[in-house]
């Protein structure tokens, strides 16, 4: 099973697409842990996309693809893989056609509103890494004794233009799998286990 989830930040992709790829044993493939592998190993896509994040540069899409088109041939792809935050726009969908075909498409759809509330409530242990949301926990400080911050890509201004950037960008995939008839689009405006199985029932037709 070939499988991408498209969705806002903050919609809960990465928390949906562990359990999805547990369930199906298929790879879960985010391109930032991707692009951080190539660099580990010292390929030579690696290379060339650390060379150019340490001049502050843009990752350009044929060095993403050569990734993504490494990535899906090693072993742990044979049963399928799971995208999760790739493609990000057309151009990158079109060029992923030419290297792989696409079972389904599941959109996590979440108001707005709803998006900032869950980033910019969140809160980030400075020492053991945990991550906590004031609605629930509201302490200063995390379980282990230290601080509690809140990043800076999680305040409010700032995710509002993550979110611009989202509409401008990514949602136009939305029509592009529309159109190909693979999109699938689900109620991420819900509870975990209510969203897992919203998904469950669109894979199980």
């Amino acid at each position: 099973m070939k499988l991408i989830f498209l969705g806002p930040p903050g919609a809960g992709k990465g928390t949906q697409a562990v359990k999805i790829a547990q369930t199906y044993q298929i790879a879960h493939i985010s391109t930032g842990d991707m692009l951080r592998a190539e660099m580990r190993e010292g390929t030579k896509l690696g290379k060339e996309a650390k060379d150019l994040i340490d001049r502050g540069e843009l990752v350009p899409d044929d060095v993403i693809l050569g990734m993504v088109k490494n990535r899906i041939q090693k072993e742990d792809c044979k049963n399928g893989f799971l995208f999760d935050g790739f493609p990000r726009k057309i151009a990158q969908a079109e060029a992923l056609e030419t290297i792989s075909e696409i079972d389904y498409v599941i959109n996590i759809d979440v108001p707005v509103e709803t998006l900032i509330k869950r980033i910019s409530g969140r809160r980030m242990c400075a020492s053991c890494g945990a991550a906590y949301h004031v609605s629930t926990y509201a302490e200063p400080n995390c379980v282990c004794g230290a601080a509690l911050y809140q990043r800076e890509d999680d305040k409010e201004e700032t995710v509002r233009n993550r979110l611009v950037v989202y509409e401008r960008s990514t949602k136009p995939l939305i029509d592009y799998y529309i159109k190909k008839g693979l999109l699938h689009t689900v109620n991420g405006n819900a509870d975990i286990d209510t969203v897992d199985a919203a998904i469950r029932a669109v894979l199980s037709k």
